[in-house]
């Protein structure tokens, strides 16, 4: 949960789905936890000294006697004195930690603000959507153009340490508030990508994330491609901008793009499945716990009379599972790329009066054709992986890497270069003669000093060389244009 969508869920908690963080989270239903606003209450009420508040609580509800009479002994017989407010807030946490569930949080309100910041404006950052799971921040996705995209961060990535400060244990409010921070600002991070991997340090410049979700441009024959990056409030509208745009300029054929998308609101997830599913045809289904199902279907007013094809990945999470299955499902459309995240649960929100919030799981979201897909995801109808080179590892422009170095960077750097053509040897994580001469020969090519060194400029170059290199050999893009291809010449 990094960085943020927005929403006018301020006025009625209207509905979203999203990975638990500050910025895309959430299904909003007008519910009501009774029993934590009791507790809330009753805590708050504890500050007085006539009695104590184990024996002012409601006699029918003895189920709290044990947590009240503790709070009543650390506040008088603790060897110092303790923040009321803490305790309060540590016996919430307590609360929703036992429910073992990374999409439910109690954040106070410092991070309640930060949250509400981040759905209703651009926010800063490095634009890194994170995740919760098993006491490890991991990233669900970098958001298009952020630094940490720039950087190569990548999805399942895990932050170990912020600054120096490890994240183990940490929520994901509480990690965001050491990630973020104001443009122009560096902050380090400790990356392990894969279990049996050495750490990186990944130092990155925050920069003002904005809030543009939708990104379209016209491909060869006519084919659209139009990506969306989130689902935030004003997506659909986005959406339909685009479509009209690309309309104009003679559009054959759509590629939706949701490849990296964490999610975000619901109400939009479900305007623009409308788009392009038939009208009256199940969008998504919300199962709650007693088994009970509202189906929501299509509201469509007019049909697209252009073939589409829609590409996911391991990021498109949350919402764009509700889309991707939607179009799967109830309007043939295919899906190309990769297996996806697999968040199949709905969250409510509740804001306290001091201005602190938790949220927290209510429902299950099920595919039109009543199919759960938590943590399994939706496998595409045509499955295209990305070349290998795609996954290498960041590697720190901090970092020298010179003649007779041996480690994991010099074995990703070798394999950079081969990639971008410049021949380094045997890639086996030593740095010989060979591979001097290619680090040569790629600085020359670049117009920078050949010193055979890796390291600044020649790093951050490398980098980008590649990031260039993946874009234009976009395996599942291709797929999808061949796709539409086929469909347009028919």
């Amino acid at each position: 949960m990094e960085e943020g969508t927005n929403q006018e869920e301020q006025k009625d908690r209207s509905k979203f789905v999203r990975i638990k963080k500050f910025q895309f989270i959430m299904l909003i239903f007008s519910l009501v936890l009774v029993t934590a606003g009791i507790t809330v209450l009753a805590l708050t009420l504890g500050g007085g000294t006539e009695q104590p508040i184990a024996q002012r609580i409601d006699s029918d509800r003895q189920e709290f006697n044990k947590l009240f009479s503790t709070y009543d002994t650390l506040s008088k017989e603790y060897y110092k004195d303790v923040d009321e407010n803490k305790l309060i807030n540590g016996a919430i946490n307590g609360m929703i930690d036992s429910l073992e569930d990374p999409y439910s949080d109690y954040m106070n309100e410092e991070e309640a603000k930060s949250f509400h910041e981040n759905i209703s404006s651009s926010f800063e950052g490095i634009g890194a959507e994170i995740q919760e799971q098993e006491g490890r921040i991991v990233i669900v996705s970098p958001i298009k153009g952020s630094p940490a995209e720039k950087a190569g961060l990548q999805p399942n990535d895990i932050i170990l340490s912020v600054n120096g400060k490890s994240l183990q244990g940490m929520s994901s409010t509480e990690a965001v508030l050491l990630i973020r921070g104001k443009k122009g600002s560096e902050v380090e991070l400790e990356i392990q990508r894969g279990e049996n991997t050495e750490p990186l340090m990944v130092k990155l410049t925050r920069d003002t994330i904005p809030l543009e979700t939708v990104y379209a441009e016209m491909l060869k024959d006519g084919i659209a491609k139009i990506q969306i990056t989130s689902f935030s409030e004003n997506t659909a509208q986005e959406l339909r901008s685009a479509i009209n745009d690309m309309a104009g300029k003679g559009m054959k054929g759509i590629i939706i793009d949701v490849r990296g998308n964490p999610g975000g609101l619901l109400d939009q997830a479900e305007e623009i499945a409308s788009m392009f599913v038939p009208k009256g045809e199940v969008i998504f289904q919300v199962e709650d716990r007693s088994g009970e199902k509202a189906v929501f279907k299509s509201k469509n007013d007019r049909e697209l009379d252009v073939p589409v094809v829609v590409l996911v990945d391991k990021g498109s999470a949350s919402a764009s599972e509700i889309l991707a299955a939607a179009v799967k499902e109830s309007a043939g459309i295919q899906l190309v790329g990769e297996n996806t995240f697999g968040k199949g649960t709905v969250q409510s929100a509740k804001d306290f009066d001091d201005k602190s919030n938790f949220k927290f799981t209510t429902a299950k979201w099920l595919t039109p054709d009543g199919n759960w897909i938590h943590k399994t995801g939706i496998k595409p109808d045509v499955q295209v992986v990305l070349p290998q080179y795609a996954n290498l590892a960041f590697i720190s422009p901090d970092k020298e890497l010179k003649l007779s170095d041996s480690s994991a960077e010099v074995k990703t750097a070798e394999q950079m270069l081969e990639a971008l053509g410049f021949a380094p040897g045997q890639v086996d994580g030593f740095f010989d003669q060979q591979t001097k001469k290619a680090v040569q020969a790629f600085q020359t090519s670049k117009k920078l000093e050949a010193t055979g060194v890796v390291k600044g400029k020649t790093t951050l170059m490398l980098m980008e060389g590649l990031r260039n290199k993946i874009l234009s050999n976009d395996t599942q893009l291709k797929k999808a244009q061949e796709l539409l291809n086929k469909e347009i010449t028919k």
